[in-house]
């Protein structure tokens, strides 16, 4: 049994992104920013990305890679007046 579960483990694949100066864990399945955008339930908010220094338009959140190391902050947008 144990072996098994080493078999398990082993195929987890992980990979690490620093959001907002806090490093974070995902599965290796979060390819996109729009990925990561939908896993952390932010899909419709109003909210701006910054990968690796450099802002990552809106209408590129689907086509945009991530990678292990990938350092992003996010910022969302705050209404008033």
């Amino acid at each position: 049994m144990p072996h098994c579960f080493g078999q398990f483990l082993t195929s987890i694949q992980l990979i690490q992104i620093t959001i907002n100066g806090n490093p974070r864990s995902f599965d290796a399945e979060i390819t996109t920013v729009a990925a990561l955008v939908e896993k952390l339930g932010l899909v419709g908010k109003r909210l701006a990305i910054e990968r690796n220094g450099e802002i990552v338009p809106k209408s590129t959140f689907a086509e945009v890679p991530l990678q292990n190391g990938d350092k992003l902050e996010i910022v969302g947008a705050v209404g008033g007046g």
